[in-house]
Order: structure tokens, then sequence, then C-alpha cells
């Protein structure tokens, strides 16, 4: 079996490690989403992952309600992209843009409109906002005579990432956000062609695969699940035939890897008692299947390679706190521990300072 330190061709994208960054929310961008220099030496610092996944990036104003993310919809956001990846190259490593519409995530605070999703839903409990935490609002269904738009949006960000200089892109299509709100059903009631059957359910994220794939190439192209259990309010009540057929589906479409996020019943960061997929849509998924969550030690990660399940390990709070992590557990050096209160912070406490092996023992 492979180890953690053996290269690996992801798709069309030749990794030398098998030690992935998970995407991670920082919250350094501007209030109108351009990304700033702080995330130069951000994503620099990390450049020895296998492959960053970067943080979650809004594709539009409308799916963006995550004060301080990072935008990929207008030229200003392509042009301050270019010196994040450029610094990413330079330094030898390689780096996805994670493609983000939030859904009924979204406050109409951030936004200036009510936010969509599948059904006429909301989320439990509060939403990050400019002006603090403010209750979640009923989201407003999308027409079936807005999804080309939707369709559209998701096609020029991915051809701005091309323009902005990354190595391909991810679509995100889990954690609760709008494409799981289509895939899952306790959240998606339409009664059209995007809701119902598994088919109907799974039509969404096959559409915006397909157009994703015509302007990346579907070898640059990957897709984020979280398959099993509760995330932010969404749940399905049969999740293994749903995901195991929106995986075959992917799998057949050729894209260049599938990244699970699978707590478990102990997970540090959400915790559900509703059994991995992964062994399942091991199954059904011919191409590079990455595994995420709660992976925080070398021998957890090389567990699941040896188990013939994972090809690859994402990496996230792990990574956020030890820039350069695939060297730490190649040595077993001890590791960094992460500060939740810088985790959405603006500045560069908690971003960039976290010491290197060669910082550290200065």
């Amino acid at each position: 079996m492979p180890n953690l330190f053996d290269p690996i061709q992801i798709g069309d994208i030749a990794a030398p490690n098998r030690v992935l960054m998970a995407p991670l929310t920082r919250g350094r961008a501007t209030r109108t989403h351009v990304p700033t220099a702080l995330m130069i030496d951000y994503y620099r610092q990390r450049a020895s992952a296998g492959l960053i996944i970067s943080e979650a990036t809004g594709i539009s104003q409308e799916g963006l309600g995550w004060p301080y993310a990072p935008g990929l919809w207008s030229q200003e956001q392509v042009e301050a992209w270019k010196p994040v990846t450029a610094a990413v190259h330079a330094a030898g490593g390689r780096i996805v843009a994670q493609l983000w519409h939030m859904g009924r995530q979204v406050h109409s605070s951030v936004i200036g409109t009510q936010p969509v999703s599948s059904s006429a839903t909301a989320t439990a409990g509060q939403a990050h906002t400019y002006d603090g935490k403010q209750d979640f609002e009923t989201a407003r269904p999308l027409e079936l005579s807005e999804i080309p738009r939707l369709l559209d949006d998701y096609a020029t960000a991915t051809r701005n990432a091309r323009d902005a200089g990354f190595d391909g892109v991810q679509i995100h299509a889990a954690n609760g956000y709008l494409i799981d709100q289509f895939l899952r059903d306790n959240a998606n009631f339409r009664t059209d062609r995007y809701g119902g059957s598994i088919e109907n359910r799974i039509r969404l994220l096959r559409e915006v695969t397909e157009r994703v794939i015509a302007v990346a190439g579907a070898g640059r192209t990957s897709v984020r699940l979280s398959p099993n259990g509760d995330s932010q309010g969404v749940d399905d009540s049969n999740p293994q035939p749903l995901f195991t057929a929106a995986a075959a589906m992917l799998s057949d479409l050729g894209i260049g890897f599938l990244e699970l996020r699978e707590p478990g019943p102990d997970g540090t960061f959400g915790k559900t008692d509703v059994s991995r997929l992964s062994p399942d849509i091991r199954k059904v998924f011919t191409g590079t299947l990455v595994l995420n969550s709660d992976y925080d030690d070398r021998e957890k990660a090389q567990a699941a390679l040896d188990s013939g399940v994972a090809d690859a390990i994402a990496f996230g709070r792990t990574f956020l706190a030890n820039p350069d992590l695939p060297e730490r557990l190649r040595m077993g050096a001890p590791l960094n521990r992460d500060n939740p209160r810088t985790w959405y912070s603006q500045g560069p406490e908690g971003y960039v300072d976290y010491p290197a092996l060669e910082s550290a023992d200065a």
C-alpha cells in the first residue's frame, strides 16, 4: 500500500505527496470579497502540501454570506488571486479553488437580498454577519428559470479560477450548502425535476459538474461531499443510496478527485453516529478518493490509506496550525495546536505566524 509521502496523480495534477490541505474558511479577504496580500503568505507557507484546496470561494454575491471570505466573480478578485497562486507555484506547490454557493446559509444583511435554496426552508441557529450573529432567514426556492443562471455563475467562476492561475477547481457540494440542500431530503421538497427521486436530487450536482468540466476539463475538476449525518441542519433519511448514486455519477464524468468530509461519533468539529459511507463510495468511484475529518496524526491517516479506501488525506485544522505539515508528519515532529479564537479574525495572528520547524527550533 502507498504511504502518505508517496507521489500520486490526482486527475491531471501530479502531486508529490498524499498530504492534502483541506479547504479552510479564514476570513482574511476584504469586505467586498477581494483577496488580500496577507493571503499570499498564508498559502505560500503551506505549498508543501501535495495539493492545496483553497478556502471556500464565492461564485457570486448571491451565494457568499460569510464575512470577509473571498470571491471569484469579478475581475478585481481574479487579479488579487493571481499573486496568491503565483506564490504557491513559485514555492513548488499546487492549488485548486473551492467554488462555493452557501444557499440558505446566507443572510440578507450580507448579500442584500433574500437567500435562495432548493425549497423554502431555514437553518436553525444564527448566521455570521458583519453586524454580529443574526437569526437565519427562510430561503426562497430557486425557480426553474434561474437554474441556467446558476450554472452560468459556476462556469464564470471556473473561468476566473483558471485565469487567476489555479490548477483546477473543487465544487463545494457538502456541509449543508446549496448543492447539499438539493441533495438531501430534509431540505429538498421540490416536486419538479430537481426534487423527489434520487435521480432528480443529484441532477443539480450533475449539471454543475458538467458545466465546470466544460471549462476546466474533467481532470482538473473535483467535488466535496459530506455523506454521513447532519451538516448545518441538512440531512437525509437514507444517505447510502443517495451518495453512492452521486459518487457513481461523478465517477462516470471522470472527475479528478472526490473528497469526503466524514465526521465520526467522537468528532472534534461535528460528530455523528451515522456510519461513514466511504467504503461503499469506494466501490463505485474509480478516481482518486480523498478523506477528511479528524485525521490529526500520521497513524490515523496512514491507516486510512492502508485500508484501501483512501488514496490521500485532506488535513484541515492541523494544516492551519502547521504550515510545514508534511515534513512534521514525515519526521514525527511535534505539532502546533491551532487557536480557534483566531480562525476567522482579520489579522496575521493565528494566520501567518504559526512557526515552521526551523523557527520553532531557533
